[in-house]
């Protein structure tokens, strides 16, 4: 199987919104974490979803799955105190739900609504084919790093970098099998899978994605994802790939 998990356990401080999560903001009247799982539900090749959320707002994502024919969530389940223990806590949900054997995990950010069809596509054939999948997009801009935040050591051959991105993903047994590995000794707040992965000594194969697949940290990047929908709806731009 291939289940898509998505996470939105944070509230999203950056986004100074009023009265809810980032996730639960709405663009033409669906919020945005809808628009992300409505990309899963749709693709063909999606078996199951299992959302991790505030554990709050539980009740109204029960709602919004009921409200918008969301057949294909599975289970959903609380946050964690960190993005890592959020997505652990999804994957244990999967483990459950769906079992274990070779099931395929594509772990995405709930607040990544402009993933597409074909990235989803090329997450999985690279899971069967090499064992992982990291969603990137190429670096625009020359990456640098330093060893103590204010000198430069190293400038990275633009070339050869990228940004990270989502779905990360991989087979549950071996994404589940590092998350308690990580866990036992006290890490919890990996920055992403990537990172507690690449920590784990996996080779990581890259899947190139569009570069409109933004996360909506703050207000900007909100007005960005309702600028593309909106040119999208209109057909102002083309955007597809």
């Amino acid at each position: 199987m291939n289940i898509a998990v998505i996470f939105a356990g944070g509230v999203g401080r950056r986004m100074n919104a009023k009265d809810k999560p980032k996730q639960f903001l709405k663009v033409h009247g669906k919020p945005i974490i809808v628009h992300t799982i409505e990309v899963f539900q749709e693709h063909g090749d999606i078996d199951g979803i299992t959302v991790a959320c505030v554990e709050d707002w539980i009740p109204y994502m029960e709602e919004l799955k009921a409200a918008y024919n969301l057949t294909k969530i599975g289970a959903i389940v609380p946050g964690g105190a960190t993005g890592q223990l959020s997505i652990y806590n999804a994957l244990k949900a999967c483990a459950d739900t769906y079992g274990i054997g070779d099931n395929i995990v594509l772990i995405h950010d709930g607040v990544r609504p402009l993933i597409d069809a074909v990235t989803i596509t090329d997450n999985i054939e690279a899971v069967k084919r090499f064992g992982s999948a990291i969603t990137c997009g190429p670096a625009i801009e020359s990456v640098v790093l330093t060893d103590n935040g204010s000198d430069i050591s190293e400038v990275a051959p633009r070339d050869n970098s990228r940004v990270a991105k989502a779905p990360e993903s991989f087979y549950l047994k071996d994404i589940l099998k590092a998350q308690e590995d990580s866990i036992s000794r006290g890490i919890t707040n990996e920055i992403d899978s990537c990172a507690l992965m690449a920590h784990h000594g996996m080779n990581m194969h890259i899947v190139e994605g569009n570069t409109r697949n933004i996360k909506i940290t703050t207000p900007e990047d909100f007005y960005m994802f309702k600028a593309i929908y909106d040119s999208r709806e209109n057909a102002q731009l083309d955007v597809e790939e």
